[in-house]
């Protein structure tokens, strides 16, 4: 089982109100300038949120969201410490394949 932590809030907080884009921009290049694979992804309206086990959370999301996902868990504090108005949590997965967990919700309809 693989583990994945995630930070998670609306498309206008995280997209639009605070400056997530250059946030991410940065770590992609320390991870370059370290010789450290990209271990972080950024998805809008992801799938994993309808799981019977995130309906807690799912509940909080009242707009369309976006999540940051990560095998890290030190990175998704340190997110939730930058913006602090994230929700967090982890799941399992025994799929190592990233691109399914985080397929947008509109993708999987077409």
């Amino acid at each position: 089982m693989y583990t994945y932590h995630f930070a998670i809030a609306s498309q206008d907080f995280l997209l639009h109100e605070e400056p997530l884009e250059e946030v991410l921009r940065e770590r992609i290049n320390h991870y370059k300038n370290m010789d450290k694979i990209i271990d972080f992804w950024l998805v809008t309206n992801p799938s994993f949120i309808h799981a019977p086990e995130m309906i807690n959370i799912k509940k909080q999301l009242v707009k369309p969201s976006a999540a940051i996902l990560s095998y890290n868990p030190k990175f998704i504090e340190w997110i939730k410490l930058r913006f602090s108005f994230v929700l967090v949590g982890q799941f399992q997965s025994s799929s190592t394949d990233i691109n399914n967990l985080l397929i947008s919700e509109s993708i999987k309809r077409a």
